[in-house]
C-alpha cells in the first residue's frame, strides 16, 4: 500500500463570520492510499485556531502516518487519538480503499437517491441586512429549521431578527437554532438566555466558552432554553472523561463533528454515552470539502436520526469538488445524474 497526503485551499464565495472572526479561506488535507489497483480517499478537515490538532507538527505527522500506513487502520487511529482530524481521516481514507466505489462508503437508500438528510439552512453572522437576506433565501428555498450565528453584533438586533421571524412563522412553520460559539461571559448569559426563550428557540449552543464546567452545568440547570455542548467536546479523547463532562454538565444536546471529535469513532463513542445519560445529539460538518462532507452524510444516514443535522456547507467555497449532494427543500441528497470531479491541480 502507498500512502500519499496533500493539502488543499478552499476559498470562500464569501467571507463568513462567527464570533472567532473572518474566515475567507479554509485549509484541509487529504490522505490518497493506493493499493493493488484501487485508490482510497480520505480529508482531514483541520479549523485552525479551534482543532484541538491545530499544532506546528500538523504535517509532519500526516508524514508519519503515510510513511506508516503499513500498520493499518486500527493501530493507526489508537496513536492519532490527539489528531482528531487525522484519524477522520484515516478512517474515511482506509474506508473508501475498501468500497466498491471511493465514494461509495456507506450504501443505504441515501446513496441511491432514495433517501434524504434533513438539515438546517445556515444563516452566518454579518451585518442585519445581510442575516435578514439569508433567513428569507432559507425560507423561499424550502428550509424548516434554520441555525443563525449569534454573538458577533449588537445582541437586540439579534433578538430583533429572532422576532421579526417568529412574527412571521410560528414554532410549528419553522424550528429556530442560535449558536453563540462561546461568546456569551458566564455572568450575563442566563439574562441573555431567557431573553433568548421569547422566540421559541430549538437549542443554543455554546452560550460560553468551553472548559468552564460548572458554570456551563450550573446553566443546563437553570437555562429556560435546551443547551447543546460543541465546542465543549474537542480535546476530550478517553471514555471516562468524556462520560464525567456529560454527567457533570448535564446538557440537553451534544453535537458531534467527526472532523474534530475522533472521526466516526470518536463520535460513536460519544453517541453512546449521551443515549445512556439521555442526551441527545446530532451530526454536523465542520466545513469539509465535499469528500469529507460526502462521508459524514453517508455515515449519518445510517445512524437512524430523524432531527434536522447541520450538514450541506459545501456550496460555501469557489473551488469546492463536483460531487453528487445536493439540497433541495430542507434536505441533503445523493443526485445521480451529479458526477464526482475530485481534481487536486
Amino acid at each position: 500500500m502507498i500512502a500519499t497526503y496533500y493539502k488543499y485551499i478552499l476559498n470562500f464565495k464569501r467571507p463568513s463570520g462567527t464570533s472567532r472572526g473572518i474566515m475567507t479561506t479554509k485549509e484541509t488535507w487529504f490522505i490518497i492510499l493506493e493499493e493493488n489497483g484501487k485508490k482510497g480517499v480520505g480529508e482531514c478537515g483541520i479549523l485552525r485556531s479551534l482543532s484541538i490538532d491545530d499544532k506546528p507538527d500538523y504535517e509532519h505527522k500526516l508524514k508519519w502516518v503515510c510513511k506508516n500506513i503499513s500498520l493499518g487502520s486500527e493501530l493507526l487511529v489508537k496513536e492519532l487519538s490527539e489528531y482528531p482530524s487525522i484519524q477522520f481521516g484515516l478512517e474515511m481514507a482506509f474506508k473508501s480503499l475498501e468500497s466498491e466505489s471511493e465514494f461509495d462508503l456507506f450504501p443505504s437508500k441515501f446513496t441511491q437517491g432514495k433517501g434524504t438528510i434533513p438539515i438546517n439552512g445556515l444563516v452566518w453572522m454579518g451585518d442585519e441586512a445581510f442575516m435578514r437576506k439569508q433567513v428569507k433565501e432559507k425560507i423561499e428555498t424550502g428550509f424548516n429549521c434554520i441555525k443563525l450565528k449569534i454573538g458577533a453584533i449588537d445582541f437586540q438586533t439579534e433578538l430583533d431578527i429572532l422576532k421579526s421571524i417568529r412574527k412571521e412563522f410560528s414554532i410549528s412553520d419553522i424550528e429556530l437554532r442560535v449558536d453563540a460559539n462561546g461568546a456569551f461571559s458566564p455572568n450575563e448569559a442566563l439574562e441573555k438566555l431567557n431573553r433568548l426563550s421569547e422566540y421559541q428557540l430549538h437549542s443554543i449552543e455554546q452560550p460560553i466558552k468551553s472548559k468552564q464546567f460548572y458554570d456551563m452545568a450550573k446553566l443546563c440547570e437553570e437555562t429556560p432554553l435546551p443547551i447543546a455542548l460543541d465546542e465543549e467536546l474537542i480535546g476530550v479523547f478517553k471514555f471516562e472523561d468524556k462520560q464525567e463532562l456529560l454527567s457533570i454538565i448535564k446538557p440537553h444536546y451534544i453535537i458531534l463533528k467527526p472532523s474534530l471529535v475522533g472521526g466516526f469513532g470518536g463520535s460513536e463513542q460519544w453517541i453512546k454515552i449521551a443515549e445512556n445519560l439521555n442526551i441527545k445529539w446530532w451530526i454536523t460538518s465542520a466545513l469539509e470539502s465535499n469528500i469529507g462532507l460526502n462521508a459524514i452524510a453517508q455515515w449519518t444516514y445510517t445512524l437512524n436520526n430523524t432531527m434536522p443535522q447541520g450538514l450541506g456547507t459545501g456550496s460555501l467555497f469557489t473551488n469546492n469538488f463536483m460531487s453528487p449532494l445536493t439540497v433541495k427543500n430542507g434536505t441533503l441528497r445523493y443526485d445521480l445524474n451529479k458526477d464526482w470531479n475530485f481534481n487536486l491541480d
